[in-house]
């Protein structure tokens, strides 16, 4: 790809930025939110049209033909332009951030979707479900083939997305943000199936922020930075650090040098109040009773209480029910002493709740309102004039926020649609941290999923900021090196109780690890 340029209005997407990727190569696409990563890679895919640059990849013509050069021992094509059905019939797969299923269908409905297994006219179901079991099995992505994806959990419906790919034969396959709602068993998954496509000699994109993944799996670098490329790397020859650097411009604290480091001293006072109580809570699902089964914990001000596991084990259905979108079906919730279980979303906030949902898409926006509009989201009950909505004070808080938390563009009323996963996340997190907002309790549920190294660094402060401002913080992040990082005491979460709390100074991903398993076998000493 060189010199490629992308325009939305007033927006430029790519300026001039170029990528070269060879086959039989696992090669990394980094940059800021904003950068113009994934527009880049749609265009890679079919889905947008450049307005200048050129798209060539490798071909099995013969020289001569038309559209083909000869670039040393490749023959390169001319694909400038062309649509999603060309670039899927020329193996070019690409998974996106967000997910692009069908609810309603099973997962393998979705998988061999438009390219159907035939009984006669009708889908032959059992031969798509056998198809999508193989692969599933072959792969490592292993998901129940006759489940409705509206049932997955976040990290199943990923596992969906890459076997959509593998299943129409991909050959280059770019995925943006896989790991972001994977567990670290399906993380290890996952890099063997990629490292088994290199060696079948088949190029990988993999657009990341997380540097510790880009240094493990890739083989070379390219850094985005404002809509150009600024940097080609060999990832052998560079740290996290000089990554950061280039994506940045300036000099990033890491969160995995913060895991990696000894244990922060903790800022929470022996004898703090409780802000957070959870008694004896239990929550049921359609698919399994229990999901949370008996949890207590305490969280005091002034504490993060981190919250460990492989995704699915009753994280998610925990922070639903504590913030009120999921029923209990036994024990109490309290906040400042209050009982809350009586109370709805909105009389939670009020009480003094905040919450960052960890899907931004399905709980923490509208993405066809407007920045200013989500900016208020939950709470317009608060900007009010009589029984009207306040628009010059919901365009103040805009304005406000997208300069607190660095919000691209900077244009309130572009719908939330039009800006980048990392930007989306900054306005879900901008409403329910930013200044004014009031909370003494947090439910940060994958916070900085999908944001950049500069954003997470921010995020990461303002989570420090509030926990010294004595608000009680739960963390849940499927990032170990976040929740060590970050916390000051450390929850593991297995098939829905509490199999492990310990202090930080404990807590290591070799103590933690055999809890998020399911290995240690009987509970830790809780702190």
């Amino acid at each position: 790809m060189r010199d490629i340029v992308k325009t939305f209005g007033s927006v430029v997407a790519n300026r001039g930025a170029s990528l070269e990727v060879a086959r039989g190569e696992i090669h990394a696409l980094v940059g800021e939110n904003g950068a113009g990563k994934s527009t880049l890679m749609r265009i890679l895919s079919g889905m947008y049209a450049p307005d200048a640059g050129s798209v060539e990849i490798a071909d099995v013509r013969t020289a001569g033909s038309t559209g083909v050069r000869e670039s040393g021992t490749a023959l390169l094509r001319d694909v400038t332009g062309w649509s999603t059905a060309e670039a899927i019939d020329a193996g070019v797969g690409m998974v996106h951030q967000h997910f692009m299923l069908v609810p309603p269908l099973t997962v393998a409905e979705n998988v061999v979707l438009g390219r159907e297994p035939k009984s006669g006219v009708q889908l032959d179901r059992r031969a798509a479900e056998r198809a999508v079991q193989e692969l599933a099995g072959k792969s490592g992505l292993a998901v129940p083939a006759d489940r409705r994806v509206a049932e997955l959990s976040v990290g199943e419906a990923q596992r969906v997305e890459i076997l959509k790919a593998l299943y129409r034969g991909a050959r280059i396959l770019v995925l943006d943000e896989p790991t972001a709602v994977l567990s670290p068993p399906e993380v290890r998954q996952l890099w063997e199936v990629l490292r088994r496509l290199r060696a079948d000699g088949g190029t990988i994109v993999l657009i990341t922020h997380k540097l510790d993944e880009v240094m493990e799996i890739s083989d070379s670098i390219t850094v985005m930075r404002a809509g150009e490329t600024v940097a080609r790397l060999r990832t052998s020859a560079t740290t996290p650090k000089d990554i950061a650097r280039a994506m940045v411009g300036r000099d990033v604290a890491l969160a995995l040098d913060a895991a990696r480091g000894p244990a922060a001293a903790s800022s929470l006072a022996t004898n703090a109040p409780a802000l957070l109580e959870l008694r004896n809570v239990r929550v049921d699902s359609p698919r399994r009773a229990g999901v949370v089964d008996d949890v207590t914990l305490t969280v005091g001000a002034g504490e993060i209480l981190g919250i460990a596991g492989v995704e699915g084990n009753g994280q998610t259905e925990l922070i639903e029910a504590i913030a009120g979108l999921t029923p209990l079906a036994a024990g109490s919730i309290h906040i400042g002493g209050r009982d809350i279980a009586a109370l709805s979303v909105r009389e939670r906030g009020d009480a003094g709740l905040s919450h960052i949902p960890e899907d931004r898409h399905r709980r923490g926006l509208v993405l066809d309102y407007s920045i200013a509009d989500n900016l208020v989201l939950g709470r317009q009950h608060h900007f009010t004039r009589g029984a009207r909505l306040d628009g010059a004070r919901i365009a103040e808080n805009a304005r406000a926020r997208i300069a607190e938390f660095d919000i691209r563009p900077a244009d309130a009323e572009l719908p939330a649609r039009a800006l980048s996963g990392g930007n989306q996340q900054k306005i879900v997190v901008a409403r329910e941290m930013g200044a004014g907002r009031g909370f003494e309790v947090l439910l940060a549920a994958q916070p900085t999923r999908g944001v950049d190294v500069g954003a997470i660094e921010f995020i990461h402060e303002r989570l420090r900021q509030a926990r010294s401002e004595g608000k009680a913080i739960v963390l849940v992040s499927a990032d170990l090196a976040e929740v060590l990082a970050l916390s000051d005491r450390v929850a593991v979460m297995y098939g829905g109780r509490i199999v492990a709390l310990l202090p930080r100074s404990e807590a290591s991903p070799e103590t933690l690890g055999p809890y998020m398993t399911g290995a240690a076998g009987t509970p830790a000493r809780v702190a």
